[in-house]
């Protein structure tokens, strides 16, 4: 086996893993307030998140992406490309969050609002360097540090939020455990950095390499841009149209699908790098590589849509009262799940090959369909419109995508359709299953029974192999030497 391909296995085995876990604390946590804190002020705390995490892209304009895709190329440059990288950062930094400061005081918002965005600003300047030093470390192929980093984090927010609230401190000291968690893995990752990779931090301004840096990054700032608004917009504009007690509805419906995110994120931060260099050097591989991506993310994707969907109000049961009417925004959500998963595996292959401009079109696209959907809906819908806004314009990305792959691969697209078609039998049969069995048994046992009958059911449709399975546990098993045996 290739050690590139090794590297993706281990890469996606160990990181994925992370994020499991840093997704069920995050989760958990976020049950905990959201019961704790009842619809509006939720609201008010993560539309203070939404609002900052909008501007966040203005302090990195798609420096991350490029730092990994040229590291990822040229190894021995990672030095005076992440210094030049980081003298841009800085003075950026520092114009966003002058600009957070003075839009949220023009827009009127309450004294306890503006709190939470001055928190929210912090971390989101500590998070944009925290994300340019392990931007490094993909390029490096490695993932290691930042999964620790990813766990770390979530349990001082875990940790800090369950003394807030045993205190009763209020929300104020909520958005303070996020920054203290931010402030942990900004010196986390930029130690790593100086320690493991031997990059001295030195922010430097070269002039003619930062022309260079600069114009390849412009399409990511662009669809980092696209992104963020499409991203967060939906809360912002609750928040204005709807109130607080909307976004707060919305957001167990919007914190659900953005947990399940982890799989097709820890997926595609080693699919990224890989894809860059099978395009400089091996375009059968990345045929094939491609094929087995879209695979996993549809084998992953189907079966937690139509099962969320299927026990939607026994999920809505883990809030408090007052959380009622988050079940039909959260099934509209689900919808847009698969399109959500195969959406990063389509982006990834669009960013390596040189086709930013195109992903970046594509999402600019999807931006202005959902701003004026939002528009449209929200006012007479609340919650459930931005809910269709998301389901639709996630279907538009993926169309808008996947016809270009053919233009930068010759793939199989019939064993994919092939596979879709094997995973959406299994999916609806398991849904089936959980939908009659959710009124006689606990939803988590239902879970767990319905997970066993739709693997089950793939092995039976030989969706998967033994092989495939024995590959996976082994990615945990292998040491560096026995890779570079390889």
């Amino acid at each position: 086996m290739p050690q590139k391909v090794v590297n993706i296995a281990k890469n996606t085995s160990y990181y994925t893993l992370a994020l499991v876990i840093q997704k069920v604390i995050s989760f958990t946590y976020f049950v905990i307030i959201a019961r704790a804190l009842g619809p509006e002020d939720l609201g008010k705390y993560y539309f203070a998140i939404s609002f900052t995490t909008i501007f966040a892209v203005f302090v990195d304009i798609g420096l991350s992406n490029v730092l990994t895709r040229e590291i990822a190329k040229d190894q021995s440059r990672a030095p005076e490309l992440v210094n030049n990288v980081l003298g841009v950062k800085i003075p950026l930094s520092l114009l966003s969050l002058g600009a957070v400061v003075l839009i949220i005081n023009l827009l009127g918002y309450p004294e306890l609002t503006r709190q939470l965005v001055y928190l929210s600003s912090a971390c989101m300047i500590l998070d944009s360097f925290t994300l340019t030093f392990f931007s490094v470390a993909r390029g490096y192929h490695n993932l290691s540090f930042e999964s620790i980093a990813s766990v770390v984090f979530q349990l001082i927010v875990l940790g800090a939020g369950l003394i807030t609230l045993r205190l009763g401190y209020g929300i104020r000291p909520l958005a303070a455990a996020l920054v203290a968690a931010s402030t942990f893995n900004f010196f986390y990752s930029g130690v790593i950095l100086e320690k493991k990779w031997r990059v001295k931090i030195r922010p430097r301004l070269d002039r003619e390499l930062l022309k260079k840096i600069l114009a390849i990054a412009l399409p990511f700032a662009i669809f980092g841009i696209f992104q963020r608004t499409y991203t967060y917009l939906d809360s912002v504009l609750l928040s204005s149209l709807a109130g607080d007690r909307a976004v707060g509805i919305y957001q167990v419906a919007f914190k659900i699908i953005f947990a399940l995110q982890f799989l097709p994120m820890a997926f595609s931060a080693s699919l990224y790098p890989a894809f860059a260099n099978y395009w400089a050097n091996n375009r059968r591989q990345l045929a094939i590589t491609f094929e087995r991506a879209m695979n996993y993310l549809l084998i992953i994707s189907l079966p937690i849509t139509i099962g969320i969907i299927a026990v939607a109000d026994k999920v809505a049961l883990l809030f408090k009262s007052g959380y009622e009417d988050s079940v039909l925004p959260l099934r509209i959500n689900m919808l847009a799940l698969v399109f959500v998963f195969l959406n990063f595996g389509v982006g990834a292959i669009l960013n390596a090959c040189d086709r930013q401009k195109a992903n970046t079109f594509n999402m600019g696209v999807a931006v202005v369909v959902s701003i004026v959907m939002n528009l449209l809906l929200i006012p007479r819908l609340a919650a459930v419109g931005a809910s269709i806004t998301v389901a639709a314009t996630n279907l538009l990305m993926f169309i808008l995508g996947i016809v270009i792959v053919p233009k930068i691969v010759r793939y199989d697209s019939r064993k994919v359709v092939k596979m879709a078609a094997k995973v959406l039998v299994s999916a609806l049969i398991m849904g089936l299953i959980a939908f009659y069995l959710k009124s006689y048994m606990n939803v988590f046992l239902v879970v767990g029974l319905a997970g066993i009958v739709y693997f089950a059911l793939l092995y039976f449709f030989r969706a998967f192999t033994r092989n495939d399975i024995l590959s996976i546990i082994d990615s945990f098993r292998r040491k560096p030497a026995e890779e570079a045996l390889e």
